[in-house]
């Protein structure tokens, strides 16, 4: 009979190749568990990677149009809270203007000409509205304010300079010359018309607006674009303008009673059109907030779709997962346990 002997050094390495595989799978396991998703993506799904990595690249995209329609919408927001500022200062001048037939004395027509004054400020301040840095109004030139301050110091604006010009030339005359009284209701209609012509001409963008007539586009889902912007060119802001400027200049010059009048009724024409073209601009960016919301629903859906979908292909049972790394802890602290006994087992404790 044939005796044979293993020596307790090989039984320790095979305790310690096992307990350095369980190791591994364990480390494993527990980044499974914590991210739900195989470890080695690519080793466990071999040739299907490359659909994967597509589903990731796809749902990526979704997610930063979702993002980018988050800012868009702030804008949109922005822009329509502005807006409607504006409309309310043009209602509430052309009130003051209906209010103003009959009135004659002058305490009374300086009242009207300063909330004319006080409207075009509130104007001027919805206009210039920035949000992020970026000027809502100004079209694609956002860096730059948008709408020239009338009221500006010394030296005067652009505009005011314009109008004084104007003035004089037309009549011969500045305002504060006695003359004024003399101003026929015809000559007025005559300089109302030449100064329509000249704000709705390229005089405006001299004057006053640096706006770019091109509105901010945003993409919000892979094939549509919504504006979300407008600009201080639009007919119902020149509009506004010029109606708020005559009521400035002209309701308390000292002209006759049918020469206010005529001023009165020119700027009450051009206050109507003024709130019609600013509602109108409400009405297309409300169009545009509407169509966000839409294909944020729709992206919402698609994400839903991807991550399913990735999920399903990716995706490991979390739990079964867990089990596993228990019943590798229990194995390790057995293969510890006996690595030990095995390390103390020698002849030498026994002589």
């Amino acid at each position: 009979m044939k005796a044979s002997f293993v020596s307790n050094m090989s039984l320790q390495n095979a305790m310690r190749l096992t307990v350095s595989k369980a190791q591994k799978e364990m480390v494993q396991l527990q980044e499974e568990t914590v991210t739900g998703r195989h470890a080695d993506v690519g080793a466990t799904l071999g040739a299907k990677t490359a659909r994967t990595l597509n589903l990731h690249r796809d749902l990526q995209r979704m997610e930063s149009l979702k993002s980018t329609n988050a800012l868009t919408t702030q804008r949109l927001a922005a822009s329509q809270e502005a807006l409607g500022k504006m409309s309310e200062a043009a209602n509430g001048a052309m009130e003051v203007l209906i209010a103003l037939s009959g009135i004659t004395t002058a305490d009374q027509l300086d009242l009207a000409q300063k909330n004319m004054g006080n409207a075009l400020s509130t104007f001027t301040a919805a206009a210039n509205t920035s949000l992020s840095g970026e000027y809502l109004f100004a079209g694609i030139n956002s860096d730059v304010i948008p709408f020239k301050d009338y009221f500006e110091g010394s030296p005067a604006s652009d505009a005011k300079t314009a109008f004084d010009n104007a003035f004089f030339v037309h009549f011969g005359f500045t305002q504060t010359d006695p003359g004024v009284a003399d101003i026929t209701p015809d000559d007025m209609k005559a300089f109302i018309d030449d100064l329509e012509t000249s704000f709705m001409g390229p005089d405006w963008q001299t004057n006053w607006s640096t706006a770019s007539d091109e509105n901010m586009q945003s993409r919000v889902s892979a094939a549509e674009t919504v504006q979300s912007s407008t600009n201080t060119n639009t007919e119902g802001m020149r509009y506004m303008a010029l109606g708020l400027v005559l009521g400035q200049e002209l309701l308390a010059l000292g002209t006759t009673e049918q020469t206010r009048k005529t001023v009165s009724d020119a700027a009450i024409n051009y206050m109507g059109r003024a709130v019609s073209g600013v509602d109108s601009e409400r009405s297309k960016l409300g169009i545009s907030e509407s169509r966000v919301t839409q294909a944020n629903v729709s992206l919402n859906a698609q994400i839903t779709i991807l991550g399913t979908s990735i999920k399903d292909m990716e995706g490991i049972d979390t739990y079964e997962a867990a089990t596993r790394v228990t019943t590798l802890e229990s194995q390790l602290s057995l293969a510890y346990t006996l690595t030990s006994r095995i390390q103390n087992l020698s002849l030498l404790n026994y002589l």
